[in-house]
């Protein structure tokens, strides 16, 4: 795992917001397309308002979830209400967005029109950004959830996964393992020494249904990016 520290929250912001757009404007220039995949929660938000106002040609941009609470977009705890309020303004209004949460009354209902959404973007993902929890869960692959075992295997069929947290409120539909993989850049985006310390934690373990984001960082060049 390589590392990039910062200062301070707001220095992480600018420099990472930089970062990401420089990536996806190289995706844009060798493919025609690029694509974004975001993880939700407080951390990014402040990234996200930086990263909005970077100059790339948006309209070439497609953004979707590692994961979804299965709740109404209009839900305060909806990731798609977060990225559409920090993200999708300014000048990222020209990205395309694709959504999780569908029509469907059940989570496992609703796994078929995500995998059918996923298709609709530029793959391999050219950023991914993933966040963690305190239980070392990352998308929502949670420890001791009912499907742990299925979003950790690498020959699971779908790109999605409806899960039962057990930790969490909500069932969420998350990007499986082998989905993650799929990427060109893996950032993993930390602040506070609580989230290092978790971290800590995960790197000197090797049980990886205990704390799922080890499977991430024993299978991908994954980039942390960090700041106390």
């Amino acid at each position: 795992m390589r590392t990039s520290n910062f200062a301070s929250p707001q220095e992480l912001n600018l420099a990472f917001a930089e970062r990401i757009a420089r990536l996806l404007s190289e995706g844009i220039a060798a493919r025609g397309k690029a694509s974004l995949v975001v993880s939700g929660g407080r951390t990014p938000q402040g990234m996200f308002a930086q990263l909005s106002q970077q100059d790339l040609d948006w309209s070439k941009v497609v953004v979707s979830l590692a994961d979804e609470r299965w709740v109404d977009s209009s839900d305060e705890s909806s990731n798609e209400k977060m990225v559409r309020e920090h993200l999708l303004q300014n000048k990222a209004q020209a990205a395309t967005f694709i959504g999780l949460k569908n029509p469907a009354q059940q989570a496992q209902d609703g796994v078929d029109d995500c995998v059918a959404a996923i298709a609709q973007m530029p793959l391999p993902i050219d950023v991914l950004i993933l966040g963690m929890g305190e239980d070392g869960h990352t998308a929502s692959l949670f420890p001791c959830s009912a499907q742990i075992s299925q979003g950790l295997d690498l020959n699971y069929p779908k790109p999605y996964l409806a899960v039962q947290p057990t930790t969490a409120p909500h069932w969420r539909m998350s990007l499986s393992l082998a989905a993650l993989l799929n990427s060109r850049h893996v950032f993993l985006h930390l602040t506070g020494e609580g989230k290092k310390a978790v971290l800590d934690k995960a790197l000197a373990g090797t049980d990886e249904f205990e704390m799922p984001i080890r499977a991430v960082l024993n299978r991908a060049d994954v980039e942390l990016v960090w700041a106390p």
